[in-house]
């Protein structure tokens, strides 16, 4: 079952349970995928956002209510914070396990290994790979500069 099935099955559970917050964060995934497919409509595509793209689209959800979060917690709203807490949990249901540091390195070093990543001039194709490796099971913005330290490990161009 792919990714569209599966936020369509929960949004169909959460309609029979009557879970109104559920139902309204899955709502709002469902608007996302859609705006998504218009978009790759518009590019000329007649093809449907695929699983790699709907990860890549609840990624970036989770990361703007990680911000909303912070920012709500900074301005003393512990209400609005909860909230978009909540809205997080529901999301990283469809994200796959997120690797723990230990993990993260080891994939940093085979990736570095297979593309044969030598300097820090290669720090592009390493996160391209790595990011169509492991979608959704990082996050990137914590993997760039452990990359970085690894390249700078291994040459002295840092």
């Amino acid at each position: 079952m792919g990714m569209r099935e599966k936020v369509a099955e929960a949004l169909k559970s959460a309609m029979k349970e009557k879970a109104a917050d559920r139902l309204s964060t899955l709502r709002l995934i469902n608007a996302a995928i859609k705006d998504r497919d218009i978009a790759l409509r518009g590019e000329g595509d007649e093809t449907v956002a695929d699983d790699t793209e709907i990860l890549s689209i609840l990624s970036k959800m989770v990361k703007q209510r990680q911000e909303s979060a912070r920012a709500y917690e900074e301005g003393g709203r512990l209400d609005l914070a909860e909230r978009e807490q909540a809205e997080i949990e529901i999301i990283t249901e469809f994200l796959p396990r997120q690797m723990d540091e230990d993990e993260v390195r080891k994939a940093i070093a085979a990736t570095l290994t297979d593309i044969g990543a030598t300097s820090i001039r290669d720090m592009g194709k390493v996160m391209g790979a790595l990011k169509s490796r492991y979608n959704g099971q990082m996050d990137f913005g914590k993997v760039g500069p452990m990359v970085k330290d690894q390249l700078c490990a291994a040459a002295s161009d840092c």
